[in-house]
């Protein structure tokens, strides 16, 4: 969740309302490389993960466009759009597997009582139609600390939680707090741990609050990805990805190999949903496709 020098995730969703593994990695990364705009057909995915995109990454693809796309080359849904665009979406025959929260502030969250009243308002307003839509996930965010210690701000965000989760309960609605680094790209935010945001799901005790793990984000900020989500995976609701350093693609220039980690992913028996929420290096439309479609192979184990 932040990109180019001038331009960042949360204003981007702001305007929006935001034969071998190997062998196939080889071959996503030449597809990469020519750029070609072919139909990836369903058929040739392997069928283990539910491949998603987000929104936000692609602004300058109109949403019925990278809609389109998207289905054509064989993924299921797009994240982190709103009521507004579900219908475009819906269209293409495209899932909604993040959904974005009201106001998408992410300094400000629940970890501030000050901000709770109008979170309060805001998520009872939006969570019965995530439901009415068929959706699932709902995106939530801890705020900033603002000099909050850790047990102050986990403490808070328990208090205005437990307002809604009934709610969230009765319309089968789950709540996915992010997990974002706060060494490069979300200085001073609150859950920028794994530890800290499975201590907030066992402290509200509650199936319909998780955790979307945004690897790019915990690979900057604690490493040891495969552990860590292996440990954890119970609370793990969805997976972002982006290539790190630089949040670009998540191909052979950083330092994550993908295969490897979406194959620990599957091989936990993940029933969810793995997004895509790079930056691609290239501006051209169909050169961006090509590149979502190269990314999404490379994440097909």
């Amino acid at each position: 969740m932040i990109m180019r020098s001038s331009q960042n995730r949360r204003s981007a969703i702001k305007n929006i309302i935001t034969g071998t593994g190997a062998v196939a990695a080889a071959g996503a990364l030449s597809a990469f490389k020519t750029s070609p705009v072919t139909n990836t057909k369903s058929e040739e995915l392997k069928g283990n993960i539910n491949h998603s995109v987000c929104r936000w990454c692609f602004q300058n693809i109109d949403l019925d466009t990278l809609c389109k796309a998207a289905k054509d080359m064989g993924m299921k849904a797009i994240d982190l759009i709103g009521p507004d665009e579900w219908p475009i979406a819906q269209k293409h025959g495209l899932y909604s597997s993040m959904c974005n929260g009201p106001g998408v502030s992410i300094p400000f969250g629940w970890n501030d009582p000050a901000k709770h009243e109008k979170l309060i308002k805001d998520y009872s307003d939006l969570i019965p139609k995530v439901a009415a839509a068929g959706y699932k996930n709902l995106i939530c965010f801890s705020g900033n600390r603002e000099g909050k210690d850790d047990e102050t701000g986990l403490a808070n965000c328990v208090t205005g939680l437990k307002q809604i989760l009934p709610l969230a309960e009765k319309h089968g609605v789950v709540l996915c707090m992010e997990l974002l680094n706060s060494k490069v790209n979300h200085h001073d935010y609150q859950c920028d741990r794994t530890d800290w945001g499975v201590k907030l799901c066992k402290a509200l005790g509650s199936e319909n609050f998780k955790l979307l793990y945004d690897i790019y984000h915990m690979q900057i900020d604690e490493g040891d990805v495969i552990a860590t989500i292996r440990k954890n995976i119970h609370y793990l609701a969805h997976f972002h990805v982006a290539g790190v350093p630089g949040r670009n693609e998540p191909n052979e220039t950083q330092e994550l190999y993908y295969p490897a980690v979406i194959k620990a992913i599957k091989d936990l028996g993940f029933q969810g949903y793995v997004a895509q929420e790079y930056l691609p290096k290239v501006h051209d439309q169909d050169q961006q496709i090509a590149s979502l479609k190269a990314s999404m192979l490379i994440c097909d184990v």
